[in-house]
């Protein structure tokens, strides 16, 4: 099967231009139901499946284990507020890159400090973070390209009717190298991030009236 390699690429960067995220405003301003939250994360997130028809974004089974986890503080009356779809969220994001545990370590500090207080809030720390994504979109395209020009150019005294295989193999290593090492320092950030919240922590205490 020949592909043709310019229409791949065109493809590769339109799914990259629908990439977007839930805003903070269409998420439900009402407690929900775990069904609901469900529903909701389904509808909204369906595009950034592989396989949509038969892949799920969230499960009943999959909350469970994110609160057992303690991942996600525990429902109201078994209703979930709008910043426990936000924490949801987040888990979705990182759960492909990160370990249970990593995912634990970097929300758990964020969620003690933010969730459902006044002022300050997650809700504003995820509008902060995901505002970001047109701009992180824009760079990553500019960089698939790149990676895709240089694929062109290897192979190049491989046997002609591989040569097309070949080329696309090294596109996709290029792109996995790329994915492997932001892995890395991810999870070196993560160590960091627990260091520098613990020592907030530590902070917090020293500075509490009648300590």
């Amino acid at each position: 099967m020949t592909i043709d390699k310019d229409d791949l690429l065109n493809s590769i960067l339109e799914s990259l231009g629908r990439i977007g995220y839930i805003k903070l405003d269409d998420i439900p301003n009402i407690d929900l139901y775990m069904d609901q939250v469900t529903t909701f994360m389904e509808k909204e997130l369906r595009n950034t499946l592989r396989h949509p028809e038969e892949d799920k974004i969230l499960t009943k089974t999959m909350i469970n284990n994110y609160a057992k986890n303690n991942l996600l503080p525990p429902p109201l009356k078994k209703k979930y507020s709008r910043e426990h779809v936000v924490l949801l969220i987040f888990i979705y994001y990182y759960k492909g890159i990160l370990t249970i545990n990593d995912i634990q370590a970097l929300l758990k500090p964020v969620t003690d400090k933010f969730f459902q207080k006044e002022g300050f809030n997650l809700g504003d720390i995820y509008t902060e973070v995901f505002g970001l994504e047109k701009l992180h979109v824009d760079l990553l395209k500019e960089d698939v390209v790149r990676k895709y020009g240089q694929s062109k150019e290897t192979f190049q005294d491989a046997p002609e009717e591989s040569r097309e295989m070949l080329q696309l193999f090294s596109f996709i290593c290029m792109l996995s190298f790329d994915a492997y090492v932001k892995r890395l320092l991810i999870e070196k950030m993560v160590d960091s991030f627990c260091e520098v919240a613990g020592d907030e922590k530590k902070e917090g205490k020293k500075q509490r009236p009648g300590t």
